[in-house]
């Protein structure tokens, strides 16, 4: 049948497979259930399992399938959703207690048209809480772990996605990307994951958490398979606002291995300058590059803001919208959120609405000096995430002091274009490594172009994370915040949170309110960054024009 176990079968494996008749989906689905069944307990990437569904609709592709109405390389191939994309009938928790009853009446716009491509829903898969805080003990669910290693973080915020696919148990899952929860999961998990452009996937039926920056798409094993995804899933949709009208090429006709002459632009600053570099990424990224020299691609370094100014332009926008959209619930049942959430997304309420105009003013001046290095480049090249810490580093982070650092994706949600993680290697104790490809908007094309001439010329592929039966992952223990009271807060940055508490009309508790002044001081050093003193005709990035104006409806 393959050489590969059906579990690691990759989206075009079993394609092949299924087209030929030589797979059956049913059998495909049932070997998937029987090792998500024995595995995942250790792995936690699964919320709702949807086995009756999956098997009607595998019984369904194969029938057509032996009828002679194949409908493509999704027919039959099965698949998972971060737990944000609305599905009918099935619940779509946002890994949170506040929505841990949600019944959507719709599917989202994404799952539709896997729908419509033949795929077999398998499940929801976890995430953080409402794709926000970080990996959390004090949720309905457990955080889903790292199947390379099931004491370490798989990443955030798509972590099911991006576990379920590294541990074999989906071939295809789809998640949400505001910050790097795409790529982020990706890397740590060692597989392949695109945020396509802004507007390239419509974001209908996908709980928001920014409407600014957020993007859906594909994770997978490889970038071919990411190919086949962000395929069925691209597209206009009238009804997103933010969708783009622009023609979809056919992204995996394009992969044919020859990127010579390809101009790639290193941004090394972001990890040789830019916090601490981890000597095994910078040894793989170098040998990367290596690699695509060899291919034939010409390389420059390249030069960008800082991973900082970007995170204070993306944190102010970001988290004055995620607390509009969380509101209503953030007023009546605070109580229902995990300290995490809280801690990471309160701080939202302190932005004032000037703090939100000069952040969109300086997201257009962002996006708009792109075009110099879309000039000179057709790729921009930049390492990924240190490798996967462990998961009892991590939890309750988003009550620590440091707040969100600067990160190595977000430049990429604050200028809109195509990201794609791939993995490029290994670490000496066996966990992933990655790099980034960033590119124009809506040329989503020649980055996966890239990253496929990359993994084709490469061995990393050819190595899967070993989990057994019956094993234990190691137990976990929530920290317990250090206390703070008012009286150990500055007495001005005091008033600020007072204020903007009383102005929100929020019902804090004493562990609420201290943790909203414990990452108070971080967030207002960065509203005074953004710049101040910009042109009065210098627009924000944000604003209104009809649909029909031009080709991007934005």
């Amino acid at each position: 049948m393959a050489a590969a176990p059906l579990y690691f079968l990759t989206i075009a494996e079993a394609a092949s497979l299924i087209a030929a008749r030589k797979l059956s989906p049913v059998e495909y689905v049932d070997a998937l259930f029987s090792r998500i069944n024995a595995l995942d307990p250790q792995v936690n990437a699964f919320i709702t399992q949807t086995a009756e569904l999956a098997r009607t609709q595998a019984r369904a592709a194969e029938k057509e399938i032996i009828g002679g109405q194949y409908r493509g390389p999704l027919h039959g191939i099965p698949f998972g959703l971060k737990d944000i994309f609305d599905t009918a009938g099935i619940l779509t928790s946002g890994h949170s207690k506040v929505s841990r009853n949600n019944i959507p009446t719709e599917d989202a716009a994404t799952v539709q048209r896997l729908y419509d491509a033949g795929a077999v829903l398998m499940g929801k898969l976890a995430t953080h809480e409402f794709a926000s805080g970080g990996p959390s003990l004090d949720l309905p669910w457990p955080p889903a772990r790292n199947p390379w290693n099931t004491a370490h973080f798989t990443g955030s915020s798509s972590s099911g996605s991006g576990a379920a696919v590294a541990a074999g148990f989906l071939p295809a899952a789809l998640g949400s990307d505001t910050g790097g929860s795409i790529r982020i999961p990706a890397a740590l998990c060692g597989i392949a994951g695109i945020k396509p452009t802004y507007g390239r996937v419509s974001r209908r039926g996908i709980i928001p958490n920014s409407y600014t920056f957020d993007h859906a798409g594909p994770l997978a094993w490889t970038v071919e398979d990411c190919a086949i995804l962000l395929q069925a899933i691209a597209g206009h949709d009238s009804a997103d606002p933010a969708s783009a009208r622009r023609p979809v090429p056919d992204y995996r006709a394009n992969l044919n291995g020859d990127i010579r002459g390809l101009r790639v632009g290193v941004v090394r600053h972001f990890w040789e300058e830019e916090g601490t570099t981890d000597p095994e990424m910078a040894a793989a990224m170098n040998s990367a590059i290596d690699v695509l020299r060899q291919l034939g691609a010409s390389v420059g370094d390249a030069r960008m803001r800082t991973r900082e100014a970007y995170n204070d332009t993306k944190m102010v926008i970001a988290k004055t919208e995620i607390v509009v959209i969380h509101e209503k619930e953030l007023r009546e049942r605070p109580q229902d959120f995990g300290a995490d959430f809280i801690g990471r997304n309160l701080p939202g309420f302190l932005f004032t609405g000037a703090d939100y105009v000069r952040a969109q003013r300086e997201r257009r001046s962002m996006v708009e000096e792109m075009d110099a290095l879309y000039e000179r480049f057709d790729v921009l090249l930049t390492a990924s995430s240190t490798p996967a810490d462990r998961l009892d580093k991590l939890v309750g982070a988003g009550f620590s002091q440091k707040w969100e650092k600067p990160n190595i994706y977000t430049p990429f949600n604050v200028t809109g274009g195509p990201a794609l993680v791939v993995c490029n290697g290994y670490t000496a104790s066996g966990m992933p490594l990655a790099m980034q490809i960033a590119g124009r908007p809506f040329d989503e094309a020649t980055v996966l172009r890239v990253g496929h001439a990359y993994e084709k010329a490469t061995t990393w592929r050819g190595r899967r994370p070993l989990l057994e039966p019956g094993q234990q992952a190691p137990v976990l223990q929530e920290p317990v915040p250090e206390a703070i009271s008012a009286a150990d807060v500055d007495p001005e940055i005091r008033m600020i949170v007072e204020t903007a508490i009383v102005r929100a009309g929020l019902k804090l508790d004493d562990r609420q309110r201290a943790l909203l002044y414990r990452v108070a001081p971080p967030v207002l050093a960065a509203v005074k960054r953004i710049r101040r003193d910009r042109p009065r005709a210098d627009e924000p990035a944000n604003i209104f024009c009809f649909p029909d104006a031009d080709e991007g409806g934005k």
